[in-house]
């Protein structure tokens, strides 16, 4: 699947799948059309995809602010991780959506994986 060929919204199975709680934002509205993987923020800047869901263990205030300036459309934090006071008042008050999952980095990125492989495959038959 290459990227900004489907677009998903990030509300219903695939939050519940990844057991995700919107922390900021809110998660009925978002779509996505990718996701990227990295806790280095130079590295999320330089690659991630504008729509993209960033997977991170990062929770410090930097974070909303590349993800307003990459256009990704949330922040999802892995192991249970809470966003620091800074980074959940910056997060609300530019309506960044941060999103926490107990699972695993590794796991949060097969499950997400999954459900966007299955939804295109569906898609592609459904067009097919």
């Amino acid at each position: 699947m290459g990227k900004g060929h489907h677009r998903f919204m990030l509300s219903g199975s695939a939050a519940q799948a990844l057991c995700a709680e919107a922390v900021s934002g809110d998660a009925a509205s978002v779509g996505f059309s990718g996701c990227y993987i990295s806790d280095m923020l130079s590295d999320v800047m330089a690659n991630a995809s504008e729509g993209d869901i960033w997977i991170t263990m990062q929770t410090h205030p930097n974070i909303v602010a590349v993800a307003l300036v990459k256009g990704l459309a949330c922040i999802i934090l892995t192991g249970s991780r809470q966003p620091q006071p800074e980074t959940l008042s910056k997060a609300r008050a530019e309506g960044v959506l941060i999103m926490t999952t107990p699972h695993s980095t590794f796991e949060a990125a097969g499950l997400l994986y999954n459900i966007l492989n299955s939804r295109a495959e569906a898609d592609a038959a459904v067009q097919g």
